[in-house]
């Protein structure tokens, strides 16, 4: 997408982290929480972006997005799946087994 968050017109990056004034962005609870002052949080939400993705991990997360499903663990999964009546996980490619037979019954 980019190279620096700032550069990411869509994101409030340049609010939380750099200090720019905005009428649309309310700060939640989890941004309050990195401080008392305006400047503390300013820099501890910049440090958040210090860490680098892997590439598979990326990947992972584009994919993931891009198909409407959770990543994480199979019990993370499961659950997500029980709580919220959506499948979260891939299903297998493909038509499934026994669909001929199926589909001749109906004709």
């Amino acid at each position: 997408m980019v190279e620096d968050p700032a550069d990411y017109v869509w994101s409030s990056y340049q609010i939380n982290a750099l200090g720019r004034a905005s009428e649309l962005c309310t700060p939640h609870p989890e941004y309050l929480s990195l401080g008392r002052e305006k400047a503390s949080r300013l820099k501890r939400y910049r440090s958040l972006f210090k860490a680098n993705v892997e590439d598979e991990l990326l990947s992972e997360i584009r994919s993931g997005i891009n198909k409407g499903l959770a990543l994480g663990n199979d019990r993370f999964k499961d659950e997500i799946e029980q709580l919220t009546g959506r499948r979260v996980s891939p299903n297998n490619a493909g038509r499934p087994v026994g669909w001929r037979k199926a589909k001749s019954k109906r004709a």
